[in-house]
Parts: structure tokens; C-alpha cells; sequence
């Protein structure tokens, strides 16, 4: 077979490199998005991602996980012929599925907004125009599953940044033009969409629903480019498996049997997905409907703590729980940050840790898993109490609602421990337990719900309950996965070795940013304060990281250009080495 993965470094980089182009595009698309549809728009926006995630991971997390771990076992047995044949295998699957979500998403829809808010159920035209995209994403992952699974995580860098360019041209073109046609309409008849309202801040109002399924549009459109870029990828570049290896290949299993085992693999997987993306409709479900709750019983308590924050039209017109829900769309737009760099550990990570696994080697099994959680950590823990420690800072640096500042403080923490789980639920999942990831989600899922529930119906607690749901179900999560993955894998993991010098080395960059933060808010207020904090935090971080030896001298060699560079920090014994 040509030589076509990256290894897991290489593979995690070249996935990192495309989180970080994604990240840095959907900043560029978000950001002036909220300016063009605000807070309530955002609460459309994320409503109709709330309801597409669980639909979209019930049709297609379980089978690119299944694949990519089927490919790599089979790829480390020499079974090729078994490699193209499950390519071949899960086209007519995703076909199905993709089409069947996608009528789910069109049905089911009206019913679930009709429950969560009663007054207010205007998320509807974006629901509609993002369905489309639950076929095309499925489509997709039948590429991205495949050449995971053979190491080649180019494939999946490509498409992703193909969607997010077209999400942020599209999306924001058409969302901007719509506020601006209902402006214009507005000032010459009075109307919107053909609607009178009584003056222009109704009016922008009455533009929001129709607004925020513009940008929307850019998202549906964006998995269509994302498909054609995978599509054309494997027609010009292949697989990499020669014919010369198919003529040896043993003869593959039978189509019947592939399939039983794909699902088989898949289900498991699926279901766990499905409770990830549920704990983010839970938010949705839950906060809209028990904040319209406390609106009508305790409104003063709740406009007392937020009513300088909410446009008065949206108070007047019972968007409260939307506008609400629209600023912890924002923090969740940050908080998902995290856990999307250690996606990309945990899609690199399944290979390598399945080939590890197959091969029967406990050295390379116990060096691939410990490398996995010690640069996991390396990059969550800052990452999060940054988010925690200047989230007020970030969102007045954002444009944000300073609300989202507020749920940001538990969100941040919260990220740290959603990143880890990915990764531990990945190499799970390639020791062969794919049961225990769905069991332990399960588990959280209801923790989640029971604190949601209770704490968003509380008046004085309200929107930041979601938060603090969030945070304690993660960290069972996290705490219990490793518990499984070291009785599985027969490791005794030493986790204050691995995440203690990470831990240290944040706190101190927490201290040093929050010192920075308060310094400059006397003199500069505002954007600068971000700014300065931010770099005060990156530059502790990184000379604690150096001065305490936390990155391993084959961290660096596993990486393109980097030989300059591992040759002066070993000169200044910067960096440690393989043994930990």
C-alpha cells in the first residue's frame, strides 16, 4: 500500500491546522453575524443547530467511527480487499439514513419548538432551510470515515474548510441581505415581507426568523461543497491500496456479513453521539421553556438581574427566553472551541491506538494512549480556564451580550473536561468497548437533565443551571472514562504525571492574564483589556510549559520543520524525553 496516513501527530496537526482555519472562519462568520441578527437572531441560529446535531448523529456518528476503525483493522491484517468492500458497503447505508433524518428534521420540527416556547416559535424557517444538509453531511462521512480509518485525515481537513468558507460567504451575504431588503421595505411601505409593523426596531424584529435562515443557508450549501470536495479527492488521489496488494489480499467476507458487522460497530457509537448531541437539546428544550416559566411567575427577579442587558422590544414581545437562550449560544459557540482541537486527537488517535490494539503490543498500546491524554491535556486545561478566568474580557472583546460573559465562567471550566472525553471515548472505542462510551453518556445525560431542569426553574440561577449541568456531567464523564479506559486496557494510568504539570502551568497563566486584566481595566478599558490579558496568559503558559519540561523531545520530531527548533530546546533542556 502507498504510504498515504500521517501517523498520530502528523494526522492530529494536519486536523488541528483545519480546526484552527475553521475556528478562525466561524469566528469571522459569527461575530458579525451576531452584530446583524443579535442576540434573539442567534437564539434561531442555535435553536436550529440544537435540533440538527442529534437528528444529524443518530444517521451518521455510529458508521465513520465503525469504518475508520473496521478500515484500520483490517489495513494492520493485510485484508484489503475487506478495506474497499466496506467503501463499497456503506454508500446504500448513508443513503438511506441521510434521507431518513432529513424527514424527521422537516416533521419533527414544529411539534418541538411548539413545546420547549409557546410564544415564540420562529426558529422554524432556519430548521427547514438546515435540514437539507443532514443528507449531504451524511454523504460525507463516508469519505471522512474511510480515509480516517487509513490514516489520511487530509480528506476531512480539505472538506471542512471548503463548508466553513462557504458558511462564512454565503451565510453572512444573505443574511446581511435580508435585514437589509426588510429595512428598505420598512422605510418605503411601513411593511416587512409584506407584515405592517409600528416601527423600526419591530421591524427588525419581524426580519430575525428570516435573517437567521440566511445564514443558515450558507451551512446547507457549505455540506454540498463539502461532499463534491471529498467526492473529487477520491476520484484524482484514491485510496493508496495497489493491485499488486488486492491479488494477495485474502478473499473479503461477505457483503452480509461486513454490513452486520458495521452496524454492529456502529450502534453503540451512534447511540453515544446521539446523548452528546441530546445534552445540547436538553439546553435547548429546557432553558427556553423553564425560563418562560420563571418569566411568568418571577419577572422582575429575572429583568432585575438581565433587563439592562435585553432590548426592550424583545421584553415586550416575550422574547426574553430566546434572547437568553441566544447569549448561551454564544458561550457555546466558545465553549465548543476546546472540544474541537481534541477532536482532532481523538479522530488521529483511533488508528493508532486500533493498530496498537490489533497488533497485541502493550508497550505501543500504553506509549499511544499516554501520549494521546498528555497532549490532550496540554492543550484543554489552558484553553478552558483561559475561557473561565477572562470570560468577561472575551465576550466585550467579541461584541458579545456581556450574559454570555457570565455563563461563560461555567462553560469555560466545563470545556476542559468535554475536550478530554473525546479522545478517552475514541480510545475506547478502539480497545473494542464501544458499549462503555454510550453506558457512561447515558448516565451523564441524566445527571444533566435533573440539575438543568431543577436549576433554570430556580429565578436567581436561571440560565447559568444549564451551565453548571453542563460542567458536573462532563466531569463525570471524564473522571469515570479514564477509570474505564485503565481497567480495560490493564494501565495503571498516572494521571497526576500526566496532568499535573499542564494544571500548574495554567493556574499560573490564569493568575498572571486575571492580574494583567484588572491592571489594564483602570487605564484601558474594553477590547484592550482582552487583548492584554490574553497575551500575559499565552506568555506565562508558554515559558511555564518550557521551564517545567511538559512537551517530550519525540512530541517535536513526530512533527514536519520542526528540527531547528527540537535542537535548541534540547540545548536548553526545555523538553523532556519518551519516558514519563
Amino acid at each position: 500500500m502507498k504510504k498515504r496516513g500521517q501517523g498520530f501527530l502528523g494526522g492530529a496537526l494536519i486536523l488541528l491546522i483545519a480546526v484552527g482555519l475553521v475556528k478562525v472562519i466561524g469566528a469571522f462568520f459569527k461575530i458579525p453575524l451576531n452584530a446583524i441578527i443579535g442576540d434573539v437572531g442567534m437564539g434561531y441560529f442555535g435553536t436550529a443547530y440544537t435540533i440538527y446535531h442529534p437528528i444529524f448523529s443518530l444517521a451518521t456518528a455510529g458508521f465513520p467511527v465503525a469504518i475508520a476503525r473496521m478500515v484500520s483493522e483490517n489495513l494492520e491484517r493485510k485484508r484489503y480487499r475487506d478495506v474497499r468492500r466496506l467503501h463499497a458497503v456503506s454508500i446504500p447505508i448513508f443513503l438511506l439514513l441521510g434521507t431518513l433524518a432529513c424527514a424527521l428534521m422537516l416533521l419533527g420540527s414544529a411539534p418541538f419548538l411548539a413545546f420547549i416556547n409557546r410564544a415564540d416559535q420562529n426558529a422554524l424557517p432556519a430548521v427547514y432551510v438546515l435540514a437539507p444538509a443532514v443528507f449531504f453531511g451524511s454523504l460525507s462521512a463516508i469519505y471522512r470515515g474511510y480515509y480516517e480509518g487509513l490514516g489520511d485525515m487530509r480528506p476531512t481537513a480539505f472538506s471542512e474548510v471548503a463548508e466553513a468558507l462557504c458558511k462564512l460567504i454565503l451565510g453572512l451575504l444573505t443574511a446581511w441581505a435580508v435585514m437589509d431588503r426588510a429595512m428598505e421595505e420598512f422605510v418605503s411601505s411601513g411593511t416587512v415581507f409584506g407584515q405592517a409593523v409600528s416601527s423600526m426596531d419591530y421591524a427588525r424584529s419581524a426580519a430575525l426568523p428570516w435573517a437567521a435562515a440566511g445564514a443558515i443557508l450558507g451551512v446547507t450549501v457549505g455540506s454540498v461543497i463539502s461532499l463534491l470536495t471529498l467526492w473529487v479527492y477520491h476520484r484524482v488521489q484514491g485510496d493508496g491500496i495497489t493491485q499488486e496488494q488486492l491479488r494477495s489480499s485474502p478473499a473479503p467476507a461477505r457483503r452480509r456479513i461486513l454490513v452486520r458487522s458495521l452496524i454492529r460497530t456502529a450502534i453503540p457509537v451512534a447511540l453515544g453521539a446521539l446523548a452528546v448531541n441530546l445534552s445540547s437539546l436538553v439546553d435547548t428544550a429546557f432553558l427556553q421553556n423553564r425560563i418562560s416559566t420563571v418569566m411568568t411567575e418571577h419577572a422582575g427577579v429575572l429583568l432585575g438581574m438581565y433587563g439592562d442587558f435585553l432590548r426592550p422590544e424583545d421584553i415586550a414581545q416575550g422574547r426574553v427566553p430566546t434572547a437568553l437562550f441566544g447569549c448561551y449560544t454564544n458561550a457555546l459557540t466558545l465553549f465548543m472551541l476546546v472540544p474541537a482541537l481534541t477532536q482532532a486527537f481523538g479522530v488521529s488517535a483511533l488508528p493508532s491506538v486500533t493498530a496498537a490494539w490489533t497488533s497485541g503490543s502493550r508497550p505501543k498500546l500504553e506509549s499511544s494512549i499516554e501520549n494521546v491524554l498528555r497532549i490532550v491535556a496540554l492543550i484543554t486545561m489552558p484553553a478552558g480556564i483561559a475561557l473561565s478566568v477572562l470570560s468577561g474580557p472575551i465576550a466585550s472583546l467579541l461584541g458579545y451580550n456581556p450574559i454570555t460573559g457570565k455563563i461563560l465562567v461555567l462553560l469555560g471550566l466545563g470545556s476542559i473536561f468535554a475536550a478530554a472525553n473525546i479522545p478517552i471515548n475514541s480510545m475506547l472505542q478502539a480497545v473494542g468497548r464501544l458499549d462503555l462510551p454510550v453506558k457512561l453518556l447515558c448516565v451523564g445525560l441524566v445527571i444533566k437533565i435533573g440539575l438543568n431542569y431543577v436549576l433554570t426553574g430556580i429565578p436567581e440561577i436561571n440560565v447559568m443551571g444549564a451551565g453548571f449541568g453542563t460542567l458536573v456531567c462532563y466531569f463525570f464523564l471524564t473522571f469515570f472514562g479514564l477509570a474505564a479506559l485503565g481497567k480495560e486496557t490493564h494501565m495503571e494510568l498516572r494521571l497526576f504525571r500526566l496532568f499535573g504539570k499542564p494544571f500548574l502551568a495554567s493556574v499560573a497563566a490564569a493568575a498572571a492574564g486575571w492580574q494583567v486584566s484588572h491592571l489594564v481595566q483602570r487605564v484601558l478599558p474594553g477590547r484592550w483589556e482582552a487583548l492584554f490579558s490574553m497575551a500575559a496568559f499565552v506568555l506565562v503558559y508558554v515559558f511555564c510549559v518550557l521551564f517545567l519540561r511538559i512537551l517530550r523531545k519525540s512530541d517535536l520530531q513526530a512533527l514536519p520543520g520542526t528540527e531547528k527548533i527540537t535542537k535548541i530546546l534540547e540545548n536548553h533542556h526545555w523538553i523532556g524525553y519518551n519516558k514519563l
